[in-house]
Protein backbone atom coordinates (compact mmCIF):
# COMPACT_ATOMS: atom_id res chain seq x y z
CA UNK A 1 0.00 0.00 0.00
CA UNK A 2 1.55 3.33 -1.07
CA UNK A 3 1.30 6.63 0.78
CA UNK A 4 -1.72 7.86 -1.20
CA UNK A 5 -3.64 4.69 -0.37
CA UNK A 6 -2.74 4.98 3.30
CA UNK A 7 -3.91 8.58 3.37
CA UNK A 8 -7.17 7.66 1.65
CA UNK A 9 -7.78 5.00 4.30
CA UNK A 10 -6.97 7.52 7.03
CA UNK A 11 -9.50 10.02 5.67
CA UNK A 12 -12.14 7.33 5.43
CA UNK A 13 -11.56 6.55 9.10
CA UNK A 14 -11.78 10.26 9.86
CA UNK A 15 -15.10 10.56 8.05
CA UNK A 16 -16.39 7.45 9.81
CA UNK A 17 -15.58 9.11 13.14
CA UNK A 18 -17.04 12.50 12.17
CA UNK A 19 -20.16 12.21 14.33
CA UNK A 20 -18.00 11.70 17.41
CA UNK A 21 -15.54 14.51 16.74
CA UNK A 22 -15.89 18.19 17.70
CA UNK A 23 -17.00 20.65 15.00
CA UNK A 24 -18.44 17.90 12.79
CA UNK A 25 -21.67 15.93 12.73
CA UNK A 26 -21.31 14.11 9.41
CA UNK A 27 -18.65 12.97 6.96
CA UNK A 28 -19.17 15.97 4.69
CA UNK A 29 -18.00 18.29 7.49
CA UNK A 30 -14.50 16.85 7.25
CA UNK A 31 -11.90 18.69 5.17
CA UNK A 32 -9.01 16.32 4.41
CA UNK A 33 -5.51 17.31 3.42
CA UNK A 34 -4.52 17.33 -0.23
CA UNK A 35 -1.51 17.32 -2.49
CA UNK A 36 1.44 15.09 -3.25
CA UNK A 37 1.61 12.19 -0.81
CA UNK A 38 5.34 11.90 -1.55
CA UNK A 39 5.96 15.62 -1.05
CA UNK A 40 9.13 16.83 0.59
CA UNK A 41 7.28 19.88 1.96
CA UNK A 42 4.14 19.67 4.08
CA UNK A 43 2.23 22.82 5.06
CA UNK A 44 -0.01 22.75 8.13
CA UNK A 45 -2.58 25.46 8.76
CA UNK A 46 -5.08 25.91 11.55
CA UNK A 47 -8.64 25.08 10.49
CA UNK A 48 -10.94 25.19 7.46
CA UNK A 49 -13.00 28.32 6.79
CA UNK A 50 -16.27 28.73 4.94
CA UNK A 51 -14.93 28.11 1.43
CA UNK A 52 -12.86 25.17 2.62
CA UNK A 53 -15.96 23.67 4.26
CA UNK A 54 -18.01 24.06 1.08
CA UNK A 55 -15.36 22.68 -1.27
CA UNK A 56 -13.89 20.22 1.25
CA UNK A 57 -10.39 21.36 0.33
CA UNK A 58 -7.79 23.18 2.47
CA UNK A 59 -6.81 26.77 1.69
CA UNK A 60 -9.15 27.66 -1.17
CA UNK A 61 -10.60 30.94 0.19
CA UNK A 62 -8.92 34.33 -0.12
CA UNK A 63 -6.04 33.49 2.20
CA UNK A 64 -5.66 30.12 0.50
CA UNK A 65 -5.49 31.75 -2.91
CA UNK A 66 -2.76 34.05 -1.59
CA UNK A 67 -0.87 31.03 -0.24
CA UNK A 68 -1.22 29.06 -3.46
CA UNK A 69 -0.15 32.01 -5.58
CA UNK A 70 2.90 32.52 -3.37
CA UNK A 71 3.84 28.84 -3.66
CA UNK A 72 3.63 29.08 -7.45
CA UNK A 73 5.83 32.17 -7.47
CA UNK A 74 8.59 30.52 -5.40
CA UNK A 75 8.68 27.36 -7.50
CA UNK A 76 6.60 25.05 -5.32
CA UNK A 77 3.23 24.61 -7.08
CA UNK A 78 0.46 23.46 -4.70
CA UNK A 79 0.33 20.07 -6.45
CA UNK A 80 3.98 19.48 -5.52
CA UNK A 81 3.49 19.94 -1.76
CA UNK A 82 1.04 18.59 0.80
CA UNK A 83 -1.41 20.95 2.55
CA UNK A 84 -3.43 20.16 5.67
CA UNK A 85 -4.73 21.65 8.93
CA UNK A 86 -4.46 20.79 12.60
CA UNK A 87 -8.28 20.75 12.83
CA UNK A 88 -10.20 19.04 10.03
CA UNK A 89 -13.60 20.74 10.36
CA UNK A 90 -14.68 24.38 10.39
CA UNK A 91 -15.00 26.16 13.76
CA UNK A 92 -18.19 28.28 13.98
CA UNK A 93 -17.69 31.76 12.62
CA UNK A 94 -14.13 30.85 11.66
CA UNK A 95 -13.04 31.33 15.26
CA UNK A 96 -9.70 30.00 16.51
CA UNK A 97 -9.61 26.26 17.23
CA UNK A 98 -9.98 25.38 20.91
CA UNK A 99 -7.40 23.20 22.72
CA UNK A 100 -9.87 20.30 23.04
CA UNK A 101 -10.60 20.47 19.31
CA UNK A 102 -6.92 20.44 18.43
CA UNK A 103 -6.41 17.47 20.73
CA UNK A 104 -9.32 15.54 19.20
CA UNK A 105 -7.90 15.80 15.70
CA UNK A 106 -4.29 15.33 16.77
CA UNK A 107 -4.13 11.56 16.07
CA UNK A 108 -5.22 12.11 12.48
CA UNK A 109 -2.69 14.86 11.84
CA UNK A 110 0.04 12.78 13.47
CA UNK A 111 -0.75 9.91 11.12
CA UNK A 112 -0.68 12.26 8.13
CA UNK A 113 2.82 13.41 9.10
CA UNK A 114 4.00 9.87 9.81
CA UNK A 115 2.68 8.69 6.45
CA UNK A 116 4.08 11.53 4.32
CA UNK A 117 7.38 11.81 6.20
CA UNK A 118 8.10 15.26 4.77
CA UNK A 119 11.59 16.66 4.61
CA UNK A 120 10.25 19.99 5.90
CA UNK A 121 7.10 20.96 7.80
CA UNK A 122 5.94 24.54 7.24
CA UNK A 123 3.55 25.70 9.95
CA UNK A 124 1.13 28.47 9.03
CA UNK A 125 0.10 30.52 12.05
CA UNK A 126 0.67 30.19 15.76
CA UNK A 127 -1.67 27.28 16.42
CA UNK A 128 0.06 24.87 14.07
CA UNK A 129 3.45 26.23 15.15
CA UNK A 130 2.59 25.39 18.76
CA UNK A 131 2.37 21.70 17.86
CA UNK A 132 6.16 21.70 17.54
CA UNK A 133 7.31 24.95 19.14
CA UNK A 134 5.15 25.80 22.12
CA UNK A 135 7.29 28.37 23.91
CA UNK A 136 8.03 30.93 21.19
CA UNK A 137 6.26 33.83 19.50
CA UNK A 138 5.68 33.65 15.77
CA UNK A 139 6.70 37.29 15.37
CA UNK A 140 10.16 36.32 16.63
CA UNK A 141 10.78 33.04 14.77
CA UNK A 142 8.90 33.25 11.47
CA UNK A 143 11.02 32.25 8.49
CA UNK A 144 13.70 30.62 10.69
CA UNK A 145 14.35 26.90 10.38
CA UNK A 146 14.09 24.82 13.55
CA UNK A 147 15.14 21.29 14.37
CA UNK A 148 12.79 19.53 16.79
CA UNK A 149 12.55 16.05 18.22
CA UNK A 150 9.00 14.87 17.60
CA UNK A 151 7.86 11.34 18.42
CA UNK A 152 11.47 10.30 18.93
CA UNK A 153 12.45 11.47 15.47
CA UNK A 154 14.15 14.57 14.07
CA UNK A 155 11.84 16.98 12.23
CA UNK A 156 12.72 20.21 10.46
CA UNK A 157 10.07 22.86 11.08
CA UNK A 158 9.74 26.27 9.45
CA UNK A 159 7.24 28.58 11.19
CA UNK A 160 5.47 31.05 8.91
CA UNK A 161 2.76 33.63 9.39
CA UNK A 162 -0.72 32.47 8.43
CA UNK A 163 -1.62 33.87 4.99
CA UNK A 164 -4.78 35.41 6.47
CA UNK A 165 -2.55 37.62 8.61
CA UNK A 166 -0.85 38.79 5.43
CA UNK A 167 -4.19 39.89 4.00
CA UNK A 168 -4.83 42.01 7.11
CA UNK A 169 -1.45 43.73 7.18
CA UNK A 170 0.74 44.87 4.30
CA UNK A 171 3.80 44.57 6.51
CA UNK A 172 3.01 40.94 7.36
CA UNK A 173 2.20 40.25 3.71
CA UNK A 174 5.63 41.49 2.66
CA UNK A 175 7.30 39.39 5.35
CA UNK A 176 5.22 36.34 4.38
CA UNK A 177 6.36 36.51 0.76
CA UNK A 178 9.95 37.27 1.77
CA UNK A 179 10.03 34.21 4.03
CA UNK A 180 8.57 31.98 1.32
CA UNK A 181 11.17 33.11 -1.21
CA UNK A 182 13.74 31.30 0.94
CA UNK A 183 11.84 27.99 0.77
CA UNK A 184 14.01 26.50 -1.98
CA UNK A 185 17.20 27.56 -0.21
CA UNK A 186 16.02 26.04 3.06
CA UNK A 187 14.94 22.75 1.45
CA UNK A 188 18.31 22.54 -0.28
CA UNK A 189 20.12 23.15 3.00
CA UNK A 190 18.14 20.37 4.71
CA UNK A 191 18.90 17.94 1.89
CA UNK A 192 22.62 18.63 2.30
CA UNK A 193 22.69 18.55 6.11
CA UNK A 194 19.90 16.23 7.30
CA UNK A 195 22.14 13.19 7.83
CA UNK A 196 24.57 15.15 9.99
CA UNK A 197 21.78 16.54 12.15
CA UNK A 198 20.20 13.13 12.67
CA UNK A 199 23.27 12.36 14.79
CA UNK A 200 22.97 15.41 17.06
CA UNK A 201 19.66 15.67 18.87
CA UNK A 202 20.78 18.32 21.33
CA UNK A 203 22.09 21.05 19.06
CA UNK A 204 20.67 24.56 18.96
CA UNK A 205 17.04 24.49 17.83
CA UNK A 206 17.33 27.44 15.43
CA UNK A 207 19.39 26.33 12.45
CA UNK A 208 18.96 28.85 9.64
Amino acid sequence: MDKADRLARLYQQLEDAAANLPLSSQASDIVPGEGNADAGVMLIGEAPGYHEHVQRRPFVGKSGQFLRQTLEEVGYPPASVYISNIVKARPPGNRDPAPAEIEAYKPFLDREIETIKPLLIVTLGRYSMAKFLSDVKISQVHGRLHKVVWKDDIRFVLPMFHPAAGLRSSQVKDQFTTDFRRLGEIVGWIEQNKDRYQLHQHIENVLL
